[in-house]
């Protein structure tokens, strides 16, 4: 099988757009071109939008899904590819050696179980000031750790300070980056060194546990694999077969390089 196309630039000699015969008018082009403002070429990137749908119509068309003058809607181009495109199944074996080579992408999340004092920045808050008093917090809690529950109570800004500061279980990425750094960085168990700084302020943290993410079975993952592989081997189909609809049209107003290409984008 040919490999897929990439659409070039057209010529300024091939203004006319067409596909077996179709003529592609100027005015579709533009608008098209206003739906890809962000891309190096705008008009190249329509036009090439417009050839595969137009190789799209004209095969719904001869294949009985779409009659003459009908719109191509999503549901023809479904139908269409489930027909001419069809995707094999991923075997159990050829998931398990996906599984095999990215065992590090299929682990539980590393957890912590935490607590925390907030001080909190406010516009009638100087940073100093804050600060200041996050700073003597933790040295009080450094030498009397057993203060943690009372301190997060009366000082914290964060609605847990009325359970103690606690936090409960956090996994890796679920807070925000600069306090997932802070937690998730060091293995350290008990009153962090020094202050985490985040965009809501100054943070006294305790961490009270740690649970490290495990690699999970082979069962457990195996339908996220087999749809993650199915949904690879469709994309490859798709290309290849929209590859074959234009390897075998008469385009004109656009220019093909024989090489991986962009038909999909």
């Amino acid at each position: 099988m040919s490999a897929n196309r990439d659409i070039s630039p057209a010529p300024a000699t091939l203004d006319v757009l067409s596909v077996n015969g179709t003529v592609i008018e100027a005015a579709a082009i533009a608008a098209e071109s206003a739906l890809h403002a962000d891309e190096p070429d705008p008009d190249h990137a329509a036009r090439r939008a417009l050839v595969v749908r137009e190789l799209l119509t004209q095969r719904a068309l001869a294949a009985g899904l779409l009659t003459t003058g009908a719109d191509l809607d999503d549901e023809t181009i479904d139908r269409l590819l489930e027909r001419e495109c069809t995707t094999p199944v991923p075997s159990a074996e050829e998931c398990q050696r996906y599984y095999a080579a990215n065992t590090q992408k299929f682990r539980s999340p590393d957890l912590v179980f935490a607590r925390h004092i907030l001080f909190a920045l406010t516009e009638k808050a100087a940073m100093t000031r804050v600060r200041a008093r996050a700073e003597e917090a933790h040295r009080e809690l450094a030498q009397h750790p057993d203060r943690f529950d009372a301190l997060a109570r009366t000082l914290s800004n964060c609605p847990s300070g009325q359970v103690g500061g606690n936090l409960g279980q956090l996994a890796r990425g679920e807070s925000v980056p600069e306090f997932d750094a802070a937690v998730f960085g060091n293995p350290h168990i008990g009153l962090l060194p020094g202050l985490v700084n985040t965009r809501y302020g100054f943070h006294i943290v305790w961490v009270e546990r740690r649970i490290a993410g495990e690699t999970l079975p082979f069962e457990a993952v195996q339908a996220t694999i087999e749809r993650y592989l199915s949904g690879h081997v469709r994309h490859k189909s798709i290309q290849q077969y929209l590859n074959l609809l234009a390897s075998s049209a008469e385009l004109c107003g656009i220019a093909l390089d024989v090489r991986p290409g962009l038909l999909l984008q």
